[in-house]
């Protein structure tokens, strides 16, 4: 069912913002540039799950059907697509609902052009992060943002995840073959640390670089 609903103008500040870093493990970390308000995590494991079933699924298909198709397969796509976008909706409509219940009136998102093409994490979590449809989650957050009266902003997140937003790091634009130094680095994964040996949160750290590149 697809119906239309008109944008309601609403009394939001437009300078309470917050900002999205989306990833693998974690769908999407959420930070703010308001004190006091506490980063918070929208989990991506279930979605990591559903892919992984499908993927053994599919391979278990494939090798008896070879290059042909059936309709054992066809469900198995259908069934794990509607899982995926029922999660991203749940997720999203979460995602905003707290938003809104904290006055947020601007919310960025970070987005490269051609991020997944040139992607090189290890072939499996390559597979893992392909498969999951950030672009329609994306577009779920800003429809649902945009009702509620929040603005939305795209904005590059080059090098966001390297540079220490604790000792903040100018954030380049992104050149091919250039190559940068930045004060942190993440010594594990989920953990960045900066130049005094302060531990964050690395995905924290990227959404919060994605927030200081848009509003300096």
């Amino acid at each position: 069912m697809i119906y239309h609903q008109e944008e309601k103008p609403k009394q939001v500040d437009n300078k309470r913002i917050a900002s999205i870093d989306l990833g693998l493990n974690n769908l999407a970390t959420v930070t703010f540039n308001q004190a006091g308000l506490i980063p918070f995590l929208i989990n991506g494991r279930p979605l990591k799950s559903i892919n992984h079933f499908f993927n053994k699924k599919k391979a278990e298909l494939q090798a008896i059907i070879k290059n042909k198709t059936s309709k054992r397969l066809q469900n198995l796509c259908t069934k794990r697509n509607f899982k995926v976008d029922d999660y991203l909706h749940k997720a999203s409509r979460y995602l905003i609902n707290k938003l809104v219940k904290l006055n947020i009136g601007t919310l960025v998102i970070g987005k490269n052009e051609g991020w997944k093409q040139e992607l090189n994490i290890g072939s499996q979590n390559n597979q893992n992060f392909t498969q999951i449809p950030h672009t329609r989650f994306i577009g779920q957050l800003t429809y649902k943002a945009e009702l509620a009266g929040i603005s939305v902003i795209i904005t590059e997140e080059s090098y966001t995840s390297k540079s220490s937003f604790l000792d903040q790091d100018v954030l380049p634009k992104y050149k091919k073959g250039e190559k940068y130094s930045f004060s942190g680095n993440r010594i594990k994964r989920g953990l960045y640390k900066s130049a005094e040996g302060i531990l964050i949160n690395a995905d924290v750290n990227g959404s919060l670089n994605i927030l200081k590149n848009c509003n300096p």
